[in-house]
């Protein structure tokens, strides 16, 4: 039976993914001079996963690299080689080249044999230099994350006569997999053939037991048969003989692993489920439960989580989204009739829409991804740029667990990774002038993120020097920006997200360039947030991003302007009035401003923005909205407030054009199109048409 094993590629490459992330997490937090056991055995075990499972699907340079690697750390968890700070960063050039191999292999490309001869050589000198050099000052040994001593082989298999003894080089395994089909008995055969020569088998309807001679460890076979089945339903014991009754007919196969002998062992899949922890767990679960035994598992055993594509989850969430449109339709038919002639029908209408909601919130929150995803990427950033710069530099990071979009979380990498560079270069200062200025020489870089209603903020903060008013107010004169000595610090802070805007007297790789902080800017506001600096001179800058939790769904105000319905994000709104013909007042070539308690607020007429027709031009006689977007409030005429809803997003884009000062748009109750409204951009808008007109 021929079986396409391409169709587990995406289940390797997922996991192998995590692997890697969790390898890295695990080298930056080690510490070479004492190193902890159960972090170097999780290293070493993540290489082995991904070792063995590059070797099963035929990844050839993945494997030979990794196996390298492997090597070099299974001598360093054993005490035989003493680590330093060159190996860690030799480590964590593996951990990149094998991740640029895992990326042309997903797309279907071959990784380039330059990287990999370059990193592979470096790795045979470090191997060969602890073998042949003077003995160096060890760690302490680790105690190996499988257990040496050797078991007596299982007694139950009787010895039948006609077989070979194994090979010197190879060791003879029972593999007894429970609770699998014929089907997957077939298949699984077949690749576990080609880890060597399969000498008999035993089959039931339920159960595949495998005498296999093979060079490869229990380590590997199960990570191959973790692909289609659980590890408790997986059990391989060394075996001196083959049963009597087993079919002794040979599957043919190649010996295609290179691992280690695994000894006289016996060993159950439940010993070994975090060994094989790249085909069967998460990587961030294979770090937590290093060097602990598991308790054994039933056959059988289901996990309890699944893997299921994004595409998947976004049809999901769309038809959750068509469900509530139809549920607001249903409530607007309802709404004509009496509610005491139709009890029965309004009570099932107040039951469906609580339902709507309950199933909305619960498939939205399967979209959503712990912010440490995205933290996690930045010790690495920091330690490699702050060695580049010549700083000391101590990173440190809130809110891992805060949730957000997938969709967002994905896009605030650059910006975020931006925003860091801009730090560790600019802000933080060396050593020797911290010192000088009386601070600590290891300057401390905060990242965090908190739920503040239905948005997220999150925070870049530095101990550093902070920002330059005056230098930043010269330099955007020189460029010929709005800037005046009166603008507040808030307004000056912005500045430096101007296109090609920047202070920096030297242009470096890290920058310098004046690209950048108004992509940073642009970015977040495309994902529907606004961004805001605070400094102080001597002690350093907070870079302030407030995002919505989602894109899919939002909570906002509906207002009317002649017979259009618009959508107000609530999250801009501060509140709503109706002023009086004194509070209006006309300004030289900035229109009108309304007062407010106060303060003058530029006036934002929507029906002009638009050009919507039958629209009250008199803002007496119509309704104000203050609103506030990136740091600054502004009001906006509308004719009427019609009422406060959650609404389901629907990108503009996607079946029209991109429309100025248009965010989305969505379907109301009564299913006509309602445009749902950028706030930020009508506010830069008027910004721009003042800063124009004077």
């Amino acid at each position: 039976m021929t079986v396409d094993i391409t169709q587990f590629y995406q289940t390797f490459f997922d996991e192998a993914e995590e692997l890697l992330a969790e390898m890295e997490h695990l080298l930056l937090a080690l510490d070479v001079s004492a190193p902890d056991a159960e972090q170097l055995n999780a290293i070493f075990r993540a290489a082995h996963s991904i070792k063995g499972g590059a070797a099963t699907f035929g990844f050839t340079a993945l494997t030979e690299t990794t196996h390298l690697l492997e090597n070099l750390l299974d001598r360093a968890r054993r005490g035989e080689l003493a680590l330093r700070t060159e190996m860690i960063d030799t480590f964590l050039e593996t951990k990149d080249v094998l991740h640029q191999q895992l990326n042309a292999y997903r797309s279907s490309s071959e990784p380039d044999p330059e990287a990999m001869a370059r990193i592979c050589a470096v790795l045979q000198a470090l191997a060969l230099e602890q073998q042949t050099g003077a003995p160096a000052a060890a760690a302490a040994p680790v105690a190996p994350a499988v257990p040496s001593t050797p078991v007596a082989p299982a007694s139950a298999a009787p010895a039948a006569a006609g077989l070979p003894e194994p090979a010197c080089d190879h060791q003879r395994l029972q593999v007894t997999l429970s609770g699998v089909s014929t089907k997957d008995q077939d298949l699984l055969a077949d690749e576990l053939g080609n880890l060597g020569e399969i000498v008999a088998r035993s089959a039931t309807d339920t159960s595949l037991t495998l005498w296999l001679d093979t060079t490869c460890d229990a380590d590997d076979i199960i990570a191959v048969c973790c692909f289609v089945i659980e590890p408790g339903q997986i059990d391989v014991k060394t075996s001196a003989s083959t049963p009597d009754g087993a079919d002794d007919r040979p599957d043919a196969g190649s010996a295609a692993c290179d691992a280690e002998p695994a000894g006289a062992a016996v060993l159950s899949a439940t010993d070994h489920a975090e060994l094989a922890s790249g085909a069967a767990l998460p990587a961030a679960a294979a770090g937590a439960r290093a060097g602990a035994a598991p308790a054994a598992a039933a056959p059988g055993h289901e996990t309890s989580s699944i893997r299921v594509g994004v595409e998947k989850v976004d049809q999901l969430i769309n038809l959750v989204g068509e469900l509530v449109i139809t549920q607001a339709m249903l409530a607007q038919t309802a709404s004509s009739l009496d509610p005491v002639l139709h009890d029965r029908l309004f009570n099932g209408m107040g039951q469906l829409e609580r339902n709507a909601r309950d199933l909305q919130e619960a498939v939205m929150s399967i979209r959503m991804m712990p912010m440490d995803y995205v933290f996690s990427r930045f010790p690495r950033v920091v330690r490699d740029l702050a060695n580049k710069l010549g700083k000391q530099i101590e990173l440190v990071t809130f809110g891992q667990a805060t949730e957000l979009d997938k969709s967002l979380i994905e896009r605030i990498i650059d910006p975020l990774t931006h925003l860091v560079r801009n730090s560790l270069d600019h802000g933080i200062e060396l050593p020797a002038v911290r010192v000088a200025a009386g601070k600590d020489p290891v300057g401390q870089l905060v990242m965090s993120a908190a739920h503040q209603g239905g948005n997220i903020v999150i925070e870049v903060s530095d101990d550093g020097a902070g920002l330059q008013r005056d230098k930043i107010l010269a330099k955007a004169i020189q460029q010929g920006l709005p800037a005046s000595e009166s603008m507040s610090d808030s307004e000056v802070w912005q500045l430096i997200f101007a296109p090609g805007f920047s202070t920096a007297e030297a242009i470096t790789d890290v920058s310098g360039r004046g690209v950048g902080m108004d992509v940073v800017k642009n970015n977040i506001q495309d994902m529907g947030g606004h961004v805001e600096i605070q400094s102080t001179r001597g002690r350093g800058t907070t870079t302030r991003i407030v995002l919505p939790l989602t894109l899919a769904i939002l909570d906002g105000m509906s207002v009317k302007v002649g017979h259009e319905i618009f959508i107000l994000p609530l999250n801009y709104v501060m509140e709503s009035l109706q002023p009086a013909a004194a509070d209006i007042r006309p300004v030289a070539g900035e229109g009108q401003v309304v007062l407010v308690r106060g303060e003058y607020l530029p006036l934002v007429e929507l029906h002009r923005t638009f050009q919507v027709p039958a629209a009250r031009v008199n803002p007496t006689e119509g309704i104000v909205v203050i609103l506030q977007a990136e740091g600054r409030r502004f009001a906006l005429l509308v004719d009427e407030l019609v009422g406060q809803h959650q609404v389901v997003v629907k990108n503009l884009e996607t079946n029209y054009r991109r429309v100025h000062g248009i965010s989305a748009a969505t379907i109301l109750g009564d299913g006509s199109v309602a445009l749902i409204v950028d706030v930020a951009a009508l506010q830069r808008n008027n910004r721009q048409a003042a800063a124009i007109s004077s």
